[in-house]
Protein backbone atom coordinates (compact mmCIF):
# COMPACT_ATOMS: atom_id res chain seq x y z
CA UNK A 1 0.00 0.00 0.00
CA UNK A 2 1.30 3.27 -1.16
CA UNK A 3 1.61 5.98 1.36
CA UNK A 4 -1.16 8.34 -0.29
CA UNK A 5 -3.54 5.24 0.06
CA UNK A 6 -2.45 4.39 3.78
CA UNK A 7 -2.80 8.33 4.81
CA UNK A 8 -6.35 8.21 3.58
CA UNK A 9 -7.24 5.00 4.90
CA UNK A 10 -6.51 6.31 8.55
CA UNK A 11 -8.17 9.77 7.76
CA UNK A 12 -11.30 7.45 6.98
CA UNK A 13 -11.00 5.32 9.87
CA UNK A 14 -10.64 8.20 12.01
CA UNK A 15 -14.27 9.69 10.62
CA UNK A 16 -15.90 6.00 11.50
CA UNK A 17 -14.44 6.21 14.31
CA UNK A 18 -16.33 9.28 15.33
CA UNK A 19 -19.45 8.31 13.64
CA UNK A 20 -19.83 5.18 15.64
CA UNK A 21 -19.09 7.24 18.44
CA UNK A 22 -21.81 9.27 17.33
CA UNK A 23 -24.42 6.45 16.42
CA UNK A 24 -24.13 4.66 19.45
CA UNK A 25 -24.20 7.58 21.79
CA UNK A 26 -27.59 8.21 20.05
CA UNK A 27 -28.52 4.46 20.90
CA UNK A 28 -28.02 4.70 24.85
CA UNK A 29 -29.77 7.94 24.66
CA UNK A 30 -33.13 6.48 23.13
CA UNK A 31 -33.07 3.96 25.99
CA UNK A 32 -32.73 6.07 28.51
CA UNK A 33 -28.96 7.66 29.62
CA UNK A 34 -28.19 11.20 29.13
CA UNK A 35 -25.61 12.45 26.39
CA UNK A 36 -22.92 13.35 29.25
CA UNK A 37 -22.76 9.50 30.36
CA UNK A 38 -23.40 7.95 27.39
CA UNK A 39 -20.65 9.51 25.46
CA UNK A 40 -18.13 8.79 27.97
CA UNK A 41 -18.90 5.04 28.56
CA UNK A 42 -19.14 4.58 24.64
CA UNK A 43 -15.96 5.97 23.93
CA UNK A 44 -14.68 4.16 27.15
CA UNK A 45 -16.40 0.40 25.88
CA UNK A 46 -14.85 1.65 22.14
CA UNK A 47 -11.47 1.97 22.95
CA UNK A 48 -11.18 -0.90 25.26
CA UNK A 49 -9.80 1.22 28.30
CA UNK A 50 -11.86 -0.63 30.84
CA UNK A 51 -12.86 2.83 33.01
CA UNK A 52 -15.27 2.25 35.38
CA UNK A 53 -17.36 4.74 37.03
CA UNK A 54 -20.75 4.79 39.01
CA UNK A 55 -22.26 5.28 35.92
CA UNK A 56 -20.79 2.84 34.31
CA UNK A 57 -23.82 0.73 36.30
CA UNK A 58 -25.75 2.35 34.29
CA UNK A 59 -24.87 0.52 31.17
CA UNK A 60 -25.39 -2.68 32.51
CA UNK A 61 -28.92 -2.53 34.45
CA UNK A 62 -31.35 -3.79 31.47
CA UNK A 63 -31.32 -6.30 29.03
CA UNK A 64 -31.47 -3.57 25.86
CA UNK A 65 -28.53 -1.64 27.08
CA UNK A 66 -26.34 -4.87 27.77
CA UNK A 67 -27.02 -5.82 24.33
CA UNK A 68 -26.02 -2.55 22.97
CA UNK A 69 -23.00 -2.40 25.08
CA UNK A 70 -21.83 -5.78 23.98
CA UNK A 71 -22.02 -4.82 20.22
CA UNK A 72 -20.35 -1.40 21.52
CA UNK A 73 -17.22 -3.67 22.66
CA UNK A 74 -17.29 -5.62 19.74
CA UNK A 75 -17.19 -2.06 17.26
CA UNK A 76 -14.14 -1.23 19.28
CA UNK A 77 -12.81 -4.19 18.50
CA UNK A 78 -12.84 -4.30 15.40
CA UNK A 79 -11.72 -0.89 14.28
CA UNK A 80 -8.81 -1.33 17.75
CA UNK A 81 -7.33 -3.76 15.14
CA UNK A 82 -7.32 -1.90 11.83
CA UNK A 83 -6.02 1.11 13.10
CA UNK A 84 -3.52 -0.32 14.46
CA UNK A 85 -3.28 -2.14 10.59
CA UNK A 86 -3.31 1.18 8.77
CA UNK A 87 -0.16 2.71 11.34
CA UNK A 88 1.24 -0.10 10.53
CA UNK A 89 1.19 0.59 6.60
CA UNK A 90 1.57 3.96 7.33
CA UNK A 91 4.83 3.47 8.61
CA UNK A 92 6.09 1.03 6.22
CA UNK A 93 5.39 3.42 3.54
CA UNK A 94 6.98 6.18 5.03
CA UNK A 95 10.35 4.37 4.72
CA UNK A 96 9.50 3.90 0.34
CA UNK A 97 8.47 7.66 0.48
CA UNK A 98 10.35 10.93 -0.32
CA UNK A 99 9.63 13.57 2.25
CA UNK A 100 7.81 15.84 0.36
CA UNK A 101 5.60 12.85 -0.59
CA UNK A 102 5.24 12.18 2.84
CA UNK A 103 4.46 15.39 4.09
CA UNK A 104 1.56 15.86 1.14
CA UNK A 105 -0.31 12.43 1.92
CA UNK A 106 -0.63 13.72 5.61
CA UNK A 107 -1.64 17.20 5.34
CA UNK A 108 -4.41 16.48 2.76
CA UNK A 109 -6.07 13.62 4.96
CA UNK A 110 -5.40 16.05 8.24
CA UNK A 111 -7.22 18.72 6.47
CA UNK A 112 -10.11 16.78 5.44
CA UNK A 113 -10.59 15.42 8.83
CA UNK A 114 -9.96 18.66 10.89
CA UNK A 115 -12.70 20.32 8.26
CA UNK A 116 -15.75 17.52 8.73
CA UNK A 117 -14.77 17.74 12.95
CA UNK A 118 -15.13 21.63 12.73
CA UNK A 119 -18.54 21.05 10.68
CA UNK A 120 -19.73 18.55 13.17
CA UNK A 121 -19.00 20.88 16.30
CA UNK A 122 -21.72 23.41 15.18
CA UNK A 123 -25.20 23.07 16.70
CA UNK A 124 -27.84 22.45 13.77
CA UNK A 125 -25.06 19.85 11.81
CA UNK A 126 -25.02 17.83 15.59
CA UNK A 127 -28.67 18.07 16.08
CA UNK A 128 -29.55 16.92 11.99
CA UNK A 129 -27.12 14.19 12.83
CA UNK A 130 -28.84 12.85 16.27
CA UNK A 131 -32.41 12.90 14.35
CA UNK A 132 -30.92 11.49 11.37
CA UNK A 133 -29.96 8.34 13.57
CA UNK A 134 -33.20 8.61 15.39
CA UNK A 135 -35.48 8.27 12.31
CA UNK A 136 -33.42 5.40 11.30
CA UNK A 137 -33.57 3.87 15.33
CA UNK A 138 -37.59 4.53 14.89
CA UNK A 139 -37.79 1.98 12.07
CA UNK A 140 -36.13 -1.24 14.48
CA UNK A 141 -38.38 -0.29 17.14
CA UNK A 142 -41.21 0.01 19.42
CA UNK A 143 -40.99 3.61 18.69
CA UNK A 144 -42.26 3.66 15.20
CA UNK A 145 -45.57 2.68 16.28
CA UNK A 146 -45.49 4.15 19.80
CA UNK A 147 -44.78 7.48 21.49
CA UNK A 148 -40.43 7.36 21.38
CA UNK A 149 -38.90 9.33 24.27
CA UNK A 150 -35.22 10.63 24.03
CA UNK A 151 -32.96 11.60 27.52
CA UNK A 152 -31.16 15.07 27.23
CA UNK A 153 -30.07 15.34 30.65
CA UNK A 154 -30.29 14.52 34.15
CA UNK A 155 -30.55 17.05 36.90
CA UNK A 156 -30.01 14.66 40.51
CA UNK A 157 -33.12 12.83 40.34
CA UNK A 158 -35.11 14.76 37.35
CA UNK A 159 -34.56 14.18 33.88
CA UNK A 160 -34.70 16.21 30.61
CA UNK A 161 -36.16 14.07 28.15
CA UNK A 162 -38.01 15.01 24.82
CA UNK A 163 -41.20 13.03 23.69
CA UNK A 164 -42.29 12.26 20.58
CA UNK A 165 -45.71 12.05 20.10
CA UNK A 166 -46.81 10.01 17.18
CA UNK A 167 -50.14 9.87 19.26
CA UNK A 168 -51.42 12.32 21.85
CA UNK A 169 -52.51 10.03 24.63
CA UNK A 170 -56.16 10.00 25.34
CA UNK A 171 -56.30 11.63 28.49
CA UNK A 172 -53.94 14.59 26.78
CA UNK A 173 -55.80 15.11 23.28
CA UNK A 174 -57.62 18.28 22.80
CA UNK A 175 -56.74 19.77 26.24
CA UNK A 176 -54.98 22.92 26.85
CA UNK A 177 -52.01 22.23 29.36
CA UNK A 178 -53.47 23.95 32.25
CA UNK A 179 -56.45 21.20 32.38
CA UNK A 180 -53.95 18.50 31.53
CA UNK A 181 -52.61 18.21 35.05
CA UNK A 182 -49.21 17.35 33.96
CA UNK A 183 -47.88 19.89 36.72
CA UNK A 184 -50.24 19.28 39.49
CA UNK A 185 -50.93 15.83 39.24
CA UNK A 186 -47.19 14.15 38.37
CA UNK A 187 -44.98 17.35 39.08
CA UNK A 188 -43.59 17.78 35.21
CA UNK A 189 -43.03 20.92 33.68
CA UNK A 190 -43.04 21.14 29.96
CA UNK A 191 -40.58 23.59 29.01
CA UNK A 192 -40.77 23.22 24.48
CA UNK A 193 -42.87 22.24 22.26
CA UNK A 194 -41.51 21.72 18.78
CA UNK A 195 -44.66 21.16 15.89
CA UNK A 196 -43.92 18.94 13.26
CA UNK A 197 -43.43 21.75 10.50
CA UNK A 198 -40.47 22.17 12.05
CA UNK A 199 -41.63 25.71 14.36
CA UNK A 200 -40.64 26.08 17.92
CA UNK A 201 -43.06 26.93 20.81
CA UNK A 202 -42.66 28.18 24.50
CA UNK A 203 -45.84 26.43 26.17
CA UNK A 204 -48.61 28.04 27.90
CA UNK A 205 -51.78 27.48 29.77
CA UNK A 206 -53.33 27.39 26.26
CA UNK A 207 -50.79 25.09 24.79
CA UNK A 208 -52.53 22.14 23.10
CA UNK A 209 -50.28 18.70 22.01
CA UNK A 210 -50.87 17.76 18.44
CA UNK A 211 -49.97 14.54 16.82
CA UNK A 212 -46.51 14.70 15.63
CA UNK A 213 -45.33 17.05 18.47
CA UNK A 214 -41.93 17.03 19.95
CA UNK A 215 -42.26 17.96 23.63
CA UNK A 216 -39.35 18.31 26.31
CA UNK A 217 -39.81 17.88 29.36
CA UNK A 218 -38.35 18.17 32.80
CA UNK A 219 -39.67 15.83 35.86
CA UNK A 220 -39.42 12.20 36.61
CA UNK A 221 -38.49 10.22 33.61
CA UNK A 222 -41.11 7.27 34.88
CA UNK A 223 -43.95 9.98 35.20
CA UNK A 224 -42.66 11.12 32.10
CA UNK A 225 -42.52 7.61 30.25
CA UNK A 226 -46.58 6.91 31.69
CA UNK A 227 -48.29 10.73 30.92
CA UNK A 228 -47.30 10.35 27.62
CA UNK A 229 -47.67 6.82 27.22
CA UNK A 230 -43.74 6.80 25.82
CA UNK A 231 -41.45 3.50 25.37
CA UNK A 232 -37.24 3.25 25.07
CA UNK A 233 -36.37 2.24 22.11
CA UNK A 234 -35.56 -1.37 21.39
CA UNK A 235 -37.48 -1.52 25.23
CA UNK A 236 -37.77 -5.52 26.70
CA UNK A 237 -41.68 -4.83 25.86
Amino acid sequence: MNIYAAASLFAILILMYWIITEVFTVLFRLIGLPEEKARFQVVSLLTGTGFTTRESELMLSTRPRRRLARITMLFGYVFNVTIVSAFVNIFVSVGQAQLGHFVLSMLIPFFAVSAVLLLIRYHRVRLWVDRLIERVADRYSSAQSNNGVTVVDQMGKQTIARVSLHKVPEALRNKTLAKSGIRAAHNLIVLMVERENGTHETPTAKTVFQDGDRVTVFGDYREILTVFQAKERFSES
